[in-house]
């Protein structure tokens, strides 16, 4: 039966790809040089191959040294992965919870179960982080978050490896002017709008390209902004252009001088809640997940009644 190879071992050959030298290697792992020299000569021992090739300067990997150390690299990462992984799991044993949340969702859903924890007397601390879809499935991916707040579209479906559960159906309203020959009207056909100049939020800019394109336009795009809450109703006020919100977001777009009107044919975004799928989530993660439901059965997040 072959050995097993060290796993410490290959990480001290990665170091000593990485510097050229067993002396650096042996600085940057606090070993001896003695110690890092042994190390290498147990692994060309456990392999069978030569993996260095010491001149008077330092040393030169051979072709399966090479080879072996590509291997080690990604053993670094996975080990690298399963470290924050670990710690993840201490902090949410601990009752600790790193969220990734919308900013809509920041400012009604979060608050609402935040405050229904605290209710409850459960002693979990969340610490919170503002984040789109592309950079919440990127953080749970690194398992640099615990439980994201997102939402599930066609231009940014969730990874593999991830689980999501329905929180609210988000419903799209266009911003108009008070003065739009439009603002009276019960709902609106996109392609109406087709020739207006529009007002987007980079951090929603794929979503408002793809309801304009089931509306049959590219929207033509006057002005970009990533303050949606205050700008946008701002300078569709100005008469700038008209915008898309959604019934999250609108809470915060209330102007005086614009008014909001749902959009026709169009289905709704989902507001959904994603965690990584393997291992179980922690109690702490499903008391926080939990809240959140309740949060938007309850309608925290803003109703189509509390927008007319």
């Amino acid at each position: 039966m072959r050995a097993v190879l060290d796993v410490r071992r290959l990480l001290v050959l990665r170091a000593v790809a990485r510097h050229g030298s067993l002396a650096a290697a042996a600085r940057e792992l606090g070993y001896s040089q003695p110690a890092i020299s042994h190390h290498i000569h147990r692994l060309e021992a456990e392999t069978g191959v030569r993996l260095i090739i010491r001149d008077g300067r330092g040393v030169t990997l051979t072709e399966a040294g090479r080879a072996l150390v590509a291997r080690a690299d990604a053993i670094a990462t996975e080990l690298a992965a399963a470290e924050t992984q670990l710690a993840a799991f201490a902090r949410t044993a601990a009752g600790h919870v790193r969220l990734a949340a919308l900013p809509s969702s920041n400012a009604t859903l979060v608050p609402a179960a935040l405050a229904d924890l605290a209710a409850r007397g459960l002693d979990i601390t969340v610490s919170l982080v503002e984040a789109g879809p592309d950079q919440a499935f990127t953080l749970l991916e690194r398992a640099e978050c615990d439980l994201a707040i997102t939402f599930d579209h066609p231009t940014l479906p969730a990874p593999a490896g991830l689980m999501t559960m329905p929180l609210l159906d988000d419903h799209l309203f266009m911003v108009l002017p008070l003065t739009h020959p439009l603002a009276g009207d019960e709902e609106i056909d996109l392609a109406r709008l087709a020739t207006e100049p529009w007002i987007i939020s980079e951090r929603c800019r794929a979503q408002t390209i793809h309801a304009c394109a089931l509306a049959g336009f590219t929207p033509t795009v006057a002005l970009a902004t990533d303050d949606y809450q205050q700008a946008v109703p701002r300078l569709v006020a100005a008469g700038l252009g008209v915008s898309l919100t959604t019934a999250c977001v609108s809470r915060g777009t209330r102007h005086p001088d614009v008014v909001l009107v749902p959009v026709a044919g169009i289905a709704p975004r989902r507001i959904i809640a994603a965690l990584p799928a393997n291992p179980r989530p922690t109690a702490a993660v499903s008391a926080v997940l939990d809240a959140l439901q309740k949060a938007a059965s309850r309608g925290e997040s803003g109703t189509d009644e509390e927008i007319q």
